[in-house]
């Protein structure tokens, strides 16, 4: 493991002082030479184009770098040393274009097209959640994954507004549309909150999708229904999707579409272990919204679930 690839220690910086990167890793641009060396590349995307009620994700990625200079070099429940394992690096940000919805997807794939062709898995910090649906267009470009998704909403919406096709309530419905997902390999977990309608539901139970509503969650516990996520998941490539907004607004309130009822910051985490084995090709946290928890206790636990989702990647088959 080459020490280029070890993220300054607070011992040797204090955590306060220097310029943020993820985790403190070496800053990486995909044109330069390191690149090839690269194995998992953290990547911002600052944008919330798709977002339809509260703004304000475009920002998560800065305040998540900032708080990430918190993240250490071991997992204190798990023993994993990822950077260790792997050679992790930031790879920037994602450039959108703010005024346009769709030349903004078409950059994030390009982007991601790059990171793919370059060998490297991508773990993305969002950013509103149809930032997924261009990841997996890179992805997925000749296979469908299965998929992993914490969330309280499914993103399995037709349209919004009589017919926008493209929202962070869409990006799965578009994913599955477009052949990026196999549902019977998708398993989405969290789900609540009041509804206009049951249209996402029925669309999922149409095609297979698992949807485990959050009294079940609860009611069985993340380590049994973990158990059940891995399962359908299988031996296949897998890319995980983590919204903030599944863990209660009680412990991270900085997001857009908050719903009552949810996991706890240790059950955040909690799932996140129980990916363990899991073969994943990628992964995101969105969702973010640094407006709505200015003190950055919402990004902080969201950095403490990348670290997490770090951890099992570099220990992924």
């Amino acid at each position: 493991m080459s020490d280029f690839f070890t993220p300054v220690s607070g011992f040797d910086l204090p955590r306060f002082a220097g310029v943020p990167t993820f985790m403190r890793l070496p800053h990486v641009t995909l044109d330069d030479p390191r690149l090839a060396e690269v194995q998992i590349g953290l990547i911002g995307a600052p944008w919330d184009g798709g977002t339809t009620n509260r703004p304000g994700p475009r920002h998560g990625p800065r305040q998540l770098r900032d708080l990430s200079t918190m993240i250490r070099a071991q997992n204190g429940a798990t023993g994993v040393r990822p950077f260790e394992r792997v050679n992790c690096a930031d790879l920037g940000d994602v450039p959108p274009n703010p005024a346009d919805v769709m030349d903004s997807l078409q950059r994030m794939t390009t982007f991601y097209n790059r990171v793919r062709a370059a060998g490297i898995r991508p773990l993305t910090a969002g950013g509103d959640h149809l930032c997924t649906l261009p990841i997996l267009r890179a992805l997925a470009a000749d296979r469908p994954l299965g998929m992993i998704h914490f969330d309280s909403h499914t993103d399995l919406f037709h349209s919004y507004f009589g017919g926008t096709m493209y929202t962070h309530g869409t990006p799965f419905r578009r994913a599955m549309e477009e052949g990026l997902l196999d549902p019977a390999r998708v398993c989405m977990i969290g789900i609540r909150g009041t509804t206009y309608d049951t249209e996402d539901r029925d669309f999922a139970d149409a095609v297979g999708i698992r949807v485990i509503p959050v009294e079940e969650f609860h009611a069985r516990g993340p380590e049994d229904v973990m158990a059940e996520a891995r399962s359908i998941a299988g031996d296949g490539e897998t890319y995980v999707s983590y919204d903030i907004d599944f863990i209660d607004p009680a412990f991270a309130p900085g997001t857009g579409t908050p719903e009552v009822g949810g996991p706890n910051s240790y059950q955040a985490l909690q799932v996140v272990r129980g990916l363990d084995g899991v073969r994943i090709v990628g992964a995101d946290l969105v969702e973010v919204s640094p407006p709505f928890d200015p003190s950055g206790g919402t990004a902080f636990l969201g950095v403490s679930v990348m670290f997490e989702l770090l951890c099992v990647m570099a220990t992924s088959p």
